[in-house]
């Protein structure tokens, strides 16, 4: 039932566009294409494609330790994922972060209950800051199963996807 029939809904031509009915299938799952390998859990990294697997919803939040606006909301976000049935099956929220250096890093993904892109994934932040049009943070974005943007500004409106 984790097909909802939506997934025509590509998002315009995607750079890496090849993949898409490769379900969990090592890095053929379209969130893999788009975030790489290997996301970071308090567990340690794990493949993207399984922790994504039949999300109906992933929640893409920018934000860094140095912004005051994002250590306004970053607690609220991450109580309400940690208060979430859905959190980590149906909707996963990604942390992209803007942080200067690994330790700032550390510590403000020390305070999130939900998943990161590894700190040395800068490149990958880059190409999603590019490819979503963000301009300041935090920005939350949400996508559907199929990396579709479901909503650009999705920040206040999470607990739609919770």
């Amino acid at each position: 039932s984790s097909d909802a029939g939506t997934g025509e809904e590509g998002g315009g031509g995607e750079e890496g566009g090849g993949g898409e009915g490769g379900g969990s299938a090592g890095g053929a799952s379209p969130f893999g294409a788009l975030l790489g390998p290997k996301l970071l859990t308090k567990e340690g990294e794990k493949p993207t494609a399984d922790l994504l697997a039949g999300a109906a919803h992933v929640l893409l939040y920018f934000s860094a330790h140095w912004c005051p606006p994002c250590r306004g909301y970053t607690p609220q976000l991450s109580q309400a994922y940690a208060a979430s049935a859905k959190a980590g099956k149906e909707t996963a929220i990604v942390f992209v972060s803007s942080d200067r250096d690994q330790a700032s890093f550390d510590e403000y993904y020390g305070e999130m209950t939900f998943y990161a892109l590894p700190f040395a994934a800068s490149g990958v932040k880059e190409a999603l800051s590019a490819k979503y049009s963000v301009q300041g943070i935090p920005t939350l974005i949400a996508l559907d199963g199929s990396c579709g943007v479901v909503d650009a500004s999705a920040r206040g409106n999470h607990a739609d996807y919770l």
